[in-house]
């Protein structure tokens, strides 16, 4: 396809070009040990997925591993807490595309998202699906709206914990269109995933990094994009307007942080090393998660004002559905 090669070639030279060049001038730092990149939900999910793809080139571009750590739990605070509190020697970072919903979800944060963090990169940008596990009588969204609103409470959804993503998007599901069903938090998106193929589940709005392998597989029904065009990697699947779902739109992105404090010089090396990682890995992450790279993100300052962004937007939302922090 043309203009999907076009799409990623584009971001692949947006992201590399000033990646080699940063790396020039941060030559001064380099890791001293292995770099922990820690993901606060279990394996599996769409952060483990996309910081293990990033892992390795990243590894090599900075001359130490980068060692996946998972610290799961609480809808991603518990891991987001440790990296926080770690260190800040350029050492340890977070991986944490829940990190911009969480504080429009829980009422005591032990953190503050917009203070304890230095901005390192930005992965990419993904959309959530609307999928059910294939034993549920419905083919398409109306078809599921349909049924669930003629069986109030009957149905359940799988979440990957309070203030996740796919936690979010499935209230955002339920306010627009109307409906009821049940909450089932999970330890993460792979697990939660997992319960919707097993049907301990019925349905979702995962990211589709963690659940494109299902779709494809046959083993999670996708009835809808939840954006507002179709994605290039599941071409069949119709988007959010075309669906029937007018504002079920939920999209997430993947910022990369380091504890407040890790020298600007670390920061630096650090950001351009995943920068250069991501242009490497644009056309893998694109096909095998969904995950679009997207250039305009070459500084902490321009990471950490995607993620305020981010915190207002999802209150906006949460507060429109009547949803309040607990």
């Amino acid at each position: 396809m043309p203009n999907r090669r076009s799409t990623l070639a584009l971001a692949l030279a947006g992201l590399a070009a000033p990646s080699l060049a940063r790396a020039q001038g941060a030559a001064g730092w380099r890791p001293s040990r292995p770099v922990r990149l820690i993901v606060p939900a279990a394996p599996g999910g769409s952060n483990d997925i996309v910081g293990r793809i990033l892992a390795e080139p990243a590894g090599q571009i900075l001359g130490q591993p980068v060692v996946i750590d998972n610290r799961a739990g609480a809808g991603s605070v518990i891991g987001s807490e440790a990296a926080a509190r770690a260190p800040a020697d350029g050492h340890t970072l977070l991986i944490n595309s829940s990190l911009a919903t969480v504080p429009a979800m829980v009422l005591r944060m032990p953190y503050n998202t917009l203070t304890d963090f230095e901005g390192v990169a930005v992965v990419g940008f993904s959309p959530h699906l609307l999928v059910v596990n294939p034993r549920v009588e419905a083919r398409t969204a109306q078809e599921f709206v349909a049924l669930l609103r003629a069986n109030p409470g009957r149905f359940n959804y799988a979440s990957a914990g309070i203030g996740s993503g796919p936690h979010i998007g499935g209230l955002l599901f339920m306010s627009r269109m109307t409906v009821q069903a049940e909450t089932v938090h999970y330890r993460g998106g792979g697990p939660g995933v997992a319960a919707m193929v097993a049907g301990e589940a019925h349905f979702g709005t995962p990211t589709m990094a963690s659940s494109i392998g299902q779709v494809r597989a046959g083993a999670l029904r996708a009835l809808a994009v939840l954006s507002e065009e179709r994605s290039p990697a599941l071409p069949d699947v119709p988007s959010a307007p075309q669906a029937g779902l007018p504002g079920v739109v939920h999209e997430e992105f993947f910022p990369i942080v380091a504890p407040k404090g890790t020298p600007p010089e670390a920061i630096a090396a650090l950001g351009a090393a995943f920068r250069q990682a991501i242009g490497q890995s644009a056309a893998r992450l694109n096909e095998t998660t969904g995950v679009t790279p997207r250039a305009g993100f070459e500084t902490s300052a321009q990471v950490m004002a995607l993620v305020r962004d981010g915190v207002e937007s999802y209150t906006r939302i949460l507060r429109a559905a009547g949803v309040q922090p607990e």
